[in-house]
């Protein structure tokens, strides 16, 4: 398991890495770390190594972080073609129909990749919530604001930050809503109608 290095302490090595994982994982200036900054916000560093298609189980199982308090940054958008960010936890889908209820859309889709990576700035699999490009209504999964402390990507592939909870809700200012499910099977698709 690879040690966290929090804000203060990320331009000095991390204890115990050997050279080749300090140039690999090297401290990262994302626009998501440079918005964090800007507001105040004291995170921790998490590098790993970004696997296509591995989701939060992989940064969970390379870091032994229970996978409920790592968020999936998902891009969607309404049946305008509006774009939209829902923060959900790693373990589980998208009701996009119990969210269009929620939120008075007629329906909610995941947007396309390269339309997602156009609305956040940000390269599929490694979408943040902070300093998107566009600027879009953020919804988080209700649940979430009871947790202390939360994993959330850090603006690039392999890269995650934690931060107390209450910070993400300061900054981001979501819309709680409850659109939660069992993740099903052992693919780790993002959503569910």
């Amino acid at each position: 398991m690879r040690r966290a290095r929090t804000l203060r302490d990320s331009t000095s090595p991390v204890s115990g890495a050997t050279p080749q994982q300090l140039t690999k994982h090297k401290q990262s200036v994302t626009t998501a770390v440079r918005t964090l900054r800007q507001a105040g916000v004291p995170f921790t560093e998490h590098p790993y190594d970004y696997v296509d298609g591995g989701g939060t189980a992989r940064f969970a199982s390379e870091t032994g972080v229970d996978e409920h308090l790592v968020l999936k940054t998902l891009v969607m958008e309404d049946e305008k073609g509006q774009p939209l960010i829902v923060l959900m936890h790693g373990d589980r889908q998208v009701s996009t129909k119990a969210l269009a209820r929620q939120i008075g859309a007629k329906s909610i889709q995941p947007c396309a990749p390269k339309t997602a990576e156009r609305h956040s700035g940000y390269q599929v699999g490694g979408t943040s919530p902070f300093g998107t490009r566009r600027a879009m209504p953020v919804y988080c999964e209700a649940s979430v604001a009871a947790l202390p402390r939360i994993y959330v990507n850090g603006g690039r592939r392999g890269y995650i930050v934690s931060m107390e909870t209450s910070e993400l809700i300061r900054v981001l200012k979501p819309r709680m809503v409850k659109a939660a499910r069992e993740r099903v099977g052992s693919a780790h698709h993002c959503l569910t109608v």
